[in-house]
């Protein structure tokens, strides 16, 4: 069930010959795909382009339709080996998955693909999630590129130029036998915009065709001798392949200026903030009639060295806007001029910064920088760059105004999560057996991190939490604790985790957070998801599993808002006698995926009368002493604080607002660790029956009939 459908937007897909498409990229590029002749898709989902997974399932009987087989992959490196169908048949096929981290996974799979080269059109589509929303390590799927000998494309963010990128990624590809990766960043998979349709083609040559007539092809073994003649082929004739076609459909674009004298050249990706940049420096007009010629790379790797000796001469400086370290195009630039013997002097990273995303303030003022530099007169008197206020001074100016006014608030879980009891049991596990190492794992638990849980030292990768746990397997009397997800599990902690615990005879301790989905990813079902799918083989358990590879200690805890429960069994895993790897498997659903599933039946059935029952908890002023511990065990947004209602007590009362989805953690963590009863719980109820009514109307009355009588014993006190 992922984070949202794209049903109806689907049905787009279907337009013809000349009509016209509008909406967002992500949806584009699908279409991009199924004009293409596409014979298979595959792909890991994660941010950014978590959305054209969710897209091409929500499309299944379109592609269908049109003999295109899809699949989601067990992880990058599975999607990545997918591509094989194209090393010896001419089968166009595409996968997708963010980057770095996800091209870290397939880089075994992508570097034999690139060795042996393909026959039909190979496409990658990177979710390039680097800058100021991601959430990964900050580095550049540039270099994997250049590695493996792959051509990457970083087109325009807008929909024809995207649309004309896959189109021309295939053919690319097929030209030069080489894999193409396409690079789409955060807004570029989210642009919204139009392009004229083209009919969607069938394969002509399909996966049946290729199951019915087997061809293998012993060169495209990345075996020696062969690898041997794979580098070479790839500077001899792929590389020269690849860049004649660069050049012969203009893929990359020239734009004119006034000032002949000097230049840009940006990667393609970066067209519409440095258009904005020359803008607000008075130098382009909101149509992208600039007054500095632009050289836009909508090719990114393999430079072509013609086009940039074509751009440079007669130029005196350009400026080269190249998001993220190292700066790969700068150096190569540098080479090529001076081979070519052209003196243009070139600025980069000495204008913008080394690292970091390059947002509109940011090339604005680098832009800013070079015009000042090399042709001030350019500038409008306006707007001398002098007032153009460094974006460090005006971030520490934004900082110290809001820091009096804002409370700071770390990343947590969201409200209702069913991991957050597993941190709190772990807490109180801590007071009676002492702090132990925790090794963290991607994924939604990785929150504990943060406060009021402050748990986990290293995290290093999807699905590898018990791996970074490995090396202090020595029995020390003390035992480390491995977290993983659900997800991460069936991605590759089954093997590099539980399977490599099993083989080494560990003695530590991994707790596994099924939440059912791949829940940080937007919800996409996996392999233990607890609702049947028809498409898709869910329901399969993760302690069979572990014990199919040898764990014999394992434990499932079905409702992990029992705190009681999960603080005893984690309590046990860490002091039982029995060796071997102990593995708990904490089990619940995810409270969003849950919260979007019944909600809409929830709405339904009371429009349509029936009774609705939907629980609520909520804390008695005059019973909670102030203490606030369960806010700190449990750390939900839906708990705050309030005055107190009592004028002789000054410490403000625990609050539960209206964000409450009724999980009842609040007073499960109150209980699990002997806090205090001032929780309670109250059932909201549409369409009452009569009997609720009765019940009602009884509570009421004796309620009522002893608030009556304190009231008057203190007025007759």
């Amino acid at each position: 069930m992922a984070e949202r459908s794209f049903k109806e937007e689907v049905q787009k897909l279907k337009l013809g010959e000349g009509e016209e498409f509008h909406g967002e990229g992500i949806l584009a590029v699908t279409k991009a795909l199924l004009q293409s002749g596409v014979s298979y898709v595959a792909g890991y989902q994660g941010a950014p382009i978590s959305h054209l997974m969710d897209v091409l399932a929500d499309a299944s009987e379109i592609l269908e339709g049109l003999g295109v087989h899809f699949e989601n992959s067990a992880s990058e490196a599975t999607a990545a080996a997918t591509l094989a169908a194209s090393v010896n048949y001419p089968l166009r096929g595409a996968i997708t998955f963010k980057s770095t981290v996800g091209t870290n996974v397939a880089s075994d799979a992508l570097a034999n693909l690139a060795s042996g080269g393909v026959t039909g059109g190979a496409l990658i589509i990177i979710g390039e999630d680097y800058g100021e929303g991601s959430s990964i390590m900050q580095e550049r799927v540039h270099a994997f590129a250049m590695k493996s000998q792959m051509w990457l494309l970083d087109p325009r963010p807008n929909l024809p130029s995207i649309v004309r990128a896959v189109e021309t990624a295939f053919e690319l590809s097929e030209v030069s036998n080489t894999p193409v990766m396409m690079m789409m960043r955060i807004r570029a998979c989210h642009v919204y915009g139009r392009f004229t349709t083209k009919a969607n083609k069938r394969p002509e040559f399909g996966l049946t065709d290729a199951l019915e007539n087997p061809r293998r092809d012993l060169s495209r073994i990345a075996m020696p001798p062969m690898t041997y003649v794979h580098e070479k082929d790839k500077w001899e004739k792929r590389w020269p392949a690849a860049v004649k076609y660069v050049e012969d459909q203009r893929l990359n674009e020239f734009f004119d200026g006034e000032a002949n004298d000097i230049g840009i050249v940006v990667q393609g990706g970066l067209y519409n903030s440095t258009i904005r940049a020359l803008m607000l420096n008075g130098l382009a007009d909101a149509f992208g009639e600039s007054k500095v010629p632009l050289y836009v790379m909508n090719v990114t790797y393999p430079l072509v060295d013609k086009e940039f000796v074509r751009f440079c001469a007669g130029k005196k400086a350009i400026l080269i806007v190249e998001e993220g370290q190292p700066d790969y195009i700068e150096q190569a630039v540098n080479t090529i001029l001076r081979r070519a013997d052209i003196q243009t002097r070139i600025h980069g990273k000495d204008m913008l910064p080394m690292a970091g995303e390059y947002t509109g303030a940011v090339v604005r003022a680098g832009v800013a920088k070079f015009i000042e530099k090399t042709r001030p007169d350019l500038l409008p008197a306006a707007l001398p760059a002098a007032e153009v206020t460094p974006l460090k001074q005006r971030e520490v100016t934004a900082a110290k105004a809001v820091d009096s006014q804002v409370h700071g608030r770390p990343p947590s879980f969201c409200t209702g999560c069913p991991e957050r009891p597993i941190f709190a049991a772990m807490k109180l596990v801590e007071r009676e057996l002492g702090s132990h190492h925790v090794s963290a794992d991607i994924g939604c638990h990785l929150f504990s991190i943060f406060p009021p849980f402050n748990v986990g030292a290293t995290t290093m990768g999807y699905g590898l939490g018990a791996a970074g746990a490995s090396a202090l397997n020595v029995r020390a009397g003390k035992r480390a604790i491995a977290m993983m997800g659900d997800g991460g599990f069936w991605h590759n902690g089954l093997t590099s985790g539980v399977g490599n615990a099993v083989f080494n005879k560990s003695d530590n301790v991994l707790i596994i957070v099924d939440n059912g989905y791949s829940a940080a990813t937007g919800g996409q079902d996996i392999p233990s998801s607890f609702h049947a799918n028809a498409s898709r083989g869910t329901q399969n358990s993760i302690e069979k599993a572990v014990r199919g590879v040898g764990v014999t200690w394992a434990k499932t805890i079905n409702h992990t808002y029992d705190v009681a429960l999960m603080r005893d069994t984690l309590k046990e895993a860490l002091t039982t006698k029995e060796p071997g790897p102990k593995v708990i498997i904490a089990h619940s659903e995810c409270m969003l995926n849950k919260q979007r599933r019944i909600r809409p039946l929830l709405r339904k059935a009371a429009q349509q009368g029936q009774r609705v029952v939907r629980e609520r908890f909520g804390v008695d002023a005059d019973t909670c002493t102030g203490d606030h511990s369960c806010i700190r065990l449990s750390g939900c947004p839906s708990l705050t604080i309030a005055p107190n209602p009592d004028p002789l007590r000054r410490e403000p009362v625990t609050k539960v607002i209206n964000s409450c989805v009724g999980c009842g953690l609040c007073g499960e963590v109150s209980h699990a660790a002997v806090l205090c009863p001032s929780f309670y719980r109250a059932s909201l109820i549409t369409n009452p029956t009569g009997w609720d009514k009765f019940k009602a109307r009884l509570r009421a009355a004796v309620i009522g009939f002893f608030q009556r009588r304190i009231e008057r014993k203190l007025a007759a006190a």
